[in-house]
């Protein structure tokens, strides 16, 4: 096998490999002979099919096969004899595929950068602290409440907190715009899920009451048309509903799988769930401190393939959230690159800098890490051995989690180099930080 390299740009490669034609016509007469000794035809007993004839019936078919194979084994055969690690799949140009002549191509494909890891010692970090306290557990409890309730229409004015059944239409300088229209939405009043002046101006209205109202949109709002721009939404509001809360009673703790032990067993179990949550929460909030410094104390150079990858995770990720998706869905229209963009760059950027992380400290994900993981993971389901053992037997699965647990080394790794304050906050401060700020 012939090989040259040369650097194109950047990160950029260019293979030229030559593959000699002894060895492709050699692996083509191999496979047609053994295809040979299973193809029926009539007029011929099997096995018996004269060569000439298989070649004639098989033979494009088994060289493509074959010159397909090919490539793709000497590439990366190449890769390994030039000392290059490629980072996604190649750009495959053939050159020379003729029948008889050496196999000639040229793969061109991105490295993954040298990251030159910095200077981690003595980052600042805040490991945060914080109680769970009664009136924590209360509110939880009435989040849980509200999330369970049923709405029963009243013949009343709507007020804040109301559910109100509407059909409304946008328009800018007279003109309805794209996005601006719908007929029997539901819409709870207060709930900030529309534009700043919409749910205001709904409310005091009645069923079958019919009103214009004058908005204007945020400077930051998602489509560039309508940035800033003033408008009129035309409302017309066809139902006003009340929300009735559940009782703290059997039923309503059924629903959460408790059978019994009241009110009391309730706060407990919802308690138990806060501190899950909660410890989370904590872990997560200095994680990514630590990884936001990584970042900044870093500038790595970004193979586009890899950012082309995790731009298309994000976007399945997202496309799953959303559910089932209707006939004729086109996620990359409707999704674009652009939306993920940024993420996927950080999260390639710091999964380079993490793996440097990683070799540099010689680290590995620890055992007994990696079981308590799976083990916390488990508790949320029925039965957490079988969830154990499944999880033992997923390599995939398996894998996910040491990830995640060599991660959290990483983190402990430089946190050990950091200066760290610790800092007490409310529960509410660590779980809904941006309504603490408010």
């Amino acid at each position: 096998m012939q090989v040259s390299i040369e650097t194109t740009s950047g990160l950029e490669r260019r293979l030229t490999i030559g593959v000699p034609a002894d060895t492709v016509e050699g692996e083509i007469e191999k496979r047609l002979k053994e295809a040979a000794k299973n193809i029926r035809l009539n007029g011929f007993r099997k096995g018996k099919v004269p060569m000439k004839v298989v070649k004639q019936r098989y033979g494009a078919g088994v060289r493509q096969e074959v010159v397909g194979e090919l490539i793709s084994r000497s590439f990366y055969e190449a890769a390994r004899k030039e000392d290059v690690k490629p980072a996604g799949q190649p750009s495959i140009q053939p050159k020379e595929l003729s029948e008889g002549k050496d196999l000639e191509f040229v793969a061109t494909f991105e490295v993954y950068p040298e990251v030159e890891l910095k200077n981690i010692e003595g980052f600042d970090v805040t490991r945060y602290t914080a109680v769970i306290t009664d009136e924590d557990i209360d509110n939880m409890i009435e989040i849980l409440r509200k999330q369970a309730a049923t709405w029963e229409q009243v013949e009343r004015a709507s007020a804040d907190g109301d559910q109100v059944n509407i059909d409304f239409t946008g328009t800018k300088d007279g003109v309805e715009f794209d996005g601006g229209k719908a007929s029997g939405h539901n819409l709870v009043l207060g709930s900030n899920s529309m534009i700043p002046g919409f749910e205001a101006g709904i409310v005091g209205m009645k069923a079958g009451e019919e009103k214009t109202i004058k908005v204007t949109f945020p400077e930051d709002y998602q489509s560039d048309e309508l940035k800033g721009a003033e408008a009129e939404f035309l409302i017309k509001v066809n139902s006003v509903a009340e929300q009735t809360l559940p009782e703290l009673k059997k039923a309503f703790f059924q629903q959460y799988g408790l059978e019994k032990g009241g009110i009391k067993a309730f706060q407990k179990e919802v308690k138990a769930n806060m501190e899950r949550e909660l410890k989370n929460a904590l872990k997560a909030k200095v994680k990514s401190q630590v990884m936001d410094k990584l970042i900044e104390s870093h500038e790595v150079d970004l193979p586009k393939a890899l950012v082309a990858n995790e731009v298309n995770v994000l976007r399945n990720q997202m496309m799953q959230r959303f559910g089932q998706q209707p006939e004729g869905f086109d996620a990359k229209s409707l999704l674009p690159d652009s939306m993920f963009e940024e993420d996927a760059k950080r999260r390639v950027s710091l999964g380079l800098i993490v793996g440097e992380v990683v070799k540099s400290a010689q680290l590995k994900a620890d055992a007994k890490a990696v079981k308590k993981m799976v083990e916390e993971i488990a508790t949320t389901y029925e039965d957490p051995a079988e969830v154990v053992e499944y999880y033992y037997s997923q390599r995939e699965l398996l894998a996910g989690v040491e990830s995640a647990v060599l991660e959290d080394q990483v983190v402990e790794h430089i946190l050990a180099k950091a200066d760290v304050k610790e800092e007490t906050a409310t529960y509410d401060e660590i779980m809904q930080p941006q309504k603490a700020e408010k």
